[in-house]
Order: C-alpha cells, then sequence, then structure tokens
C-alpha cells in the first residue's frame, strides 16, 4: 500500500508527540505518588510530633494543673486536633477502642477488634499498613503514658491512601485526555503545515508528469521563499533548463545533420547509381565520393562540436599563457597559404581558460581568413588585455565583411563567398568560434580592420587571478 509523504510526516510527529506526551505522563505519575508516600510518612511523623507537645503542655482546666489521666490527655487532643481530608484518628484505652474523631471516616477501623488489639499491645511508635474495605490505609500508633495513671493509651493516626491515590490517577487522567486531544489537535495542525510545505514538492511531480506526457520543457516552477523547497524548485528549475538545452541541441543537430548530409549523400548515391564498367569513369567516380565523405566527416565533426559547447563539460579549463598561443597560432597557420603572416601584439598573461577550444577557434577565424584573401594579402593574429577583459583577433587584407552581414555570419550554414566567389565550406566553423567564446563567458564579433579588411575579435572575460609575467 502506498504511503504519501505527508501521512508518513504527520505519522512520524504524531509518534514523537506521543512518545513524548507518554514520556511526561509517566513521570508526573511516577512523581506524583512518590510524594504521595512522602507526605504521607511526614503526616504520620507529623501527628506523633504534635501529641508529644501537647502531652508536654496539656492542663486540665478544672484544677489547672498537669493532666494526670491519660483518658483525659487522648479526649483533650482529639478535640483539638482535627484530621484532614482522608485521614481519621481514634484512641485506645487499656486495650479497647475509646474515642475517636467526629468526621466520620470512610472505613470505621475502631471497631475492628483484631487490628485494635495488635495496636494495644504497642510500647513504641509504629506505623504499617492494613488493607480495607476502602483499599490500603497507612496507619501509625503513639503509645501513651501517664505518669500517675496506670493505663496504657494509644493514639491511632490512620490514612486512607487510596482515595489519596485515586485524586492522582483522575489527575493522571485529565493529563492523558488533554494528551491525546492534544495530539489530535497536534496532528490535524501538522497535516495542514505539511500540506503547506509539500505543495511545492506536489507540484514538482506534477510538473514532471505533464512535462513526460507533454514532452514540454518550457514549463517552470513559482516557488518564492529561500527554503529547502524552493531550492528544491530552484535545482528542478536548473535540470529543466538543461534538458531543454540538450533537446534543443540534439534537435539542432538532427535537423542540421539532415539538412547538411542530404546533398552529400544524394551527389554519392545518384553518381553510384551512374557509375559505368569504364575504369576512368570509376576512378573519377571514386575521387568524388571519396571527396564527398571527406566532406561529410567535417560536417559531422563540426556538428558534433556545436552539440557538445551546449553540454556540460565543454571545457577543460586550465591556466593559458596568452603570449605563447598567440605565437603558436601563427606558427600553426603558416602551412595554409603564403601569405604576410604577423603577430599583432600578444598579452603577457595567464587566463583560466581552456587552451585547445581556444586555439581551435583562432584556427577557425585563421582558415576564413586564408579562404577570403589571396597570396601575399596580410594576416595578424594578436592578444591583449583591456578593461579587466582578454581580447584575442584575427585581422586580414581582404574584401571585409558588409555590416549587414556581420552578425548573420555567425549563424549555423551561414557561407560567405571565398576569393574565387564559391561559397566554400559547410557554414559552421563561425557558428564553433561564437560557440567557444559563449562557453568561457565571453563572444565574438567582426569590424573593419585598420586599412581595410575584416577583424575578427573574441571577448572573453578573466576568470580566476590572472597574473602579470
Amino acid at each position: 500500500m502506498r504511503v504519501s509523504a505527508r501521512a508518513r510526516i504527520v505519522g512520524w510527529m504524531l509518534a514523537v508527540v506521543g512518545l513524548a506526551l507518554s514520556v511526561s505522563i509517566f513521570v508526573t505519575w511516577t512523581s506524583l505518588n512518590t510524594r504521595l508516600v512522602d507526605r504521607v510518612n511526614l503526616e504520620l511523623s507529623n501527628e506523633a510530633r504534635k501529641l508529644r507537645l501537647y502531652a508536654d503542655t496539656a492542663i486540665d482546666p478544672r484544677t489547672r494543673s498537669r493532666v494526670t489521666d491519660v483518658e483525659e490527655l487522648l479526649t483533650g487532643y482529639l478535640q483539638i486536633n482535627a484530621p484532614d481530608r482522608w485521614e481519621t484518628f481514634f484512641t485506645i484505652v487499656d486495650g479497647v477502642a475509646h474515642k475517636r474523631t467526629a468526621i466520620e471516616p470512610p472505613v470505621r477501623l475502631d471497631t475492628d477488634d483484631d487490628f485494635v488489639a495488635r495496636l494495644a499491645r504497642a510500647t513504641s511508635p509504629d506505623n504499617g499498613e492494613i488493607e480495607s474495605g476502602k483499599g490500603t490505609v497507612q496507619y501509625a500508633v503513639i503509645p501513651v503514658t501517664v505518669h500517675q495513671d496506670p493505663r496504657r493509651g494509644h493514639l491511632v493516626v490512620a490514612i486512607f491512601y487510596e482515595f489519596h491515590r485515586d485524586e492522582i490517577v483522575d489527575a493522571v487522567r485529565v493529563l492523558g485526555l488533554s494528551a491525546l486531544a492534544a495530539t489530535a489537535l497536534a496532528g490535524a495542525a501538522g497535516w495542514f503545515v505539511a500540506g503547506r510545505v509539500l505543495a511545492p514538492v506536489r507540484l514538482v511531480s506534477r510538473t514532471a508528469e505533464q512535462i513526460s506526457d507533454s514532452s514540454d520543457l518550457t514549463r517552470r516552477l513559482d516557488v518564492p521563499g529561500d527554503d529547502d523547497v524552493a531550492a528544491l524548485a530552484g535545482t528542478f528549475n536548473h535540470m529543466l533548463d538543461r534538458l531543454e538545452r540538450a533537446f534543443v541541441a540534439q534537435r539542432n543537430f538532427l535537423d542540421d545533420a539532415g539538412h547538411e548530409l542530404r546533398t552529400p549523400i544524394t551527389v554519392i548515391r545518384g553518381h553510384l547509381e551512374l557509375m559505368s564498367d569504364d575504369p576512368a569513369d570509376r576512378a573519377e567516380t571514386l575521387a568524388l565520393v571519396t571527396d564527398e565523405l571527406g566532406r561529410m566527416n567535417r560536417i559531422v565533426d563540426d556538428l558534433l562540436t556545436l552539440a557538445k559547447a551546449e553540454q556540460p563539460g565543454f571545457l577543460a579549463l586550465d591556466d593559458v599563457e596568452l603570449a605563447d598561443l598567440t605565437v603558436s597560432v601563427v606558427a600553426k597557420s603558416r602551412a595554409l597559404g603564403e601569405r604576410r603572416w604577423r603577430v599583432d601584439e600578444v598579452a603577457e598573461a595567464r587566463l583560466a581558460a581552456d587552451r585547445q577550444r581556444l586555439t581551435q577557434a583562432l584556427m577557425q577565424l585563421v582558415a576564413n581568413a586564408v579562404r577570403h584573401t589571396k597570396d601575399g594579402d596580410l594576416i595578424a593574429v594578436g592578444s591583449a588585455v583591456r578593461d579587466g577583459h582578454v581580447e584575442l583577433w584575427v585581422r586580414d587584407s581582404g574584401p571585409g565583411v558588409a555590416p549587414a552581414d556581420r552578425e548573420r555570419i555567425f549563424g549555423r550554414f551561414m557561407r560567405g563567398a571565398g576569393r574565387t566567389g564559391a561559397h566554400d565550406g559547410a557554414g559552421l566553423g563561425l557558428a564553433i568560434v561564437r560557440s567557444i567564446a559563449e562557453a568561457h563567458g565571453g563572444r565574438v564579433w567582426v569590424t573593419e580592420a585598420p586599412g581595410g579588411g575584416a577583424c575578427f575579435v573574441m571577448t572573453l572575460p578573466v576568470r580566476g587571478i590572472m597574473e602579470v609575467l
């Protein structure tokens, strides 16, 4: 059977509250019983002390002298000392129950001859308990003697313990009922509060279910506050952002691959279908197919790079020496064509970045410059630190880029005319450059170079510590 989180929370809360209240009731019960026993013992001892004080000061009202009669002494004590609630006093003179207090006790103990006879034999103060028709009775017997009276007297103090204990039981019962009522109220309040707290969690569940049913990744959770549930909602929204980007990247990849690979596949299929048995024709077809397959391989590599650029782990950050990066890019580029290669400027600093990706981006810009220049034209690479940012650029002395095309050319499959007038490449190079720049938190743009031509500039924010060498 499935139990909701709300029910589990309330159940555990009630279990904890119930345990706490049970321990509290048990401690209260034990404490009250202990205090009752101590109070009863203290009361019995106190009655013995009061009788002793009375005997030392008792005066016969008729003779105005010390009392010389044990019966009169005990009677006088009963007259001035009233028992508390659920107590009774009676006296024994010469082994016979004599007088008792006027308040009727729950049970007449002075009529129990065996009990009276047993107490009459006491020669020193003693206490104990006896079972009666009204439960346990705690008692104390105090022998009393007067020098001029040979008779023996006893004062018996009896406390009906069960009645006092019943009061404790009633108090604990009320406490228990109050605890049950408090537990019920706590359960209702906990159910309400748990519902309010878990409402965003249920919203997360419903949103996830709706996304699963409709594949709509644009939905987001709006949970105000800064508690753990709001943090969960924020994490869920962040996950949806990543999923949406991943699905968009996947869809773009499939669309781009289908769009760009359809033409070379059609070309290859058409030439293979028309290929004859002539060796020269077969060689020509084989060369064309090989060239198209190579172009397809480059397109797939570029598409994979663009897809990875939108995923975590695209960059492997390390300390990059900008001067070394700039010089090495120029050295690698010399094999691309007979141009006037130049290093404009180098930044004597280090940057936390992905060296391989930056090299890839600069080489793409250099290859783009080679396609749009001719032998002997200038291509320059440089780096600098300006206004807290790192700038990397590639400029050439070619025809430049028209202002209307300076933003468009960074899109996917946007081709520009090369130096021959043909549209070279698949149109993914500058899109890759932009993806690498944005992955570093920067951007790329193109402007007119001094003296004419195009100047492509990547601006990157400083990550971590930049040290001037």
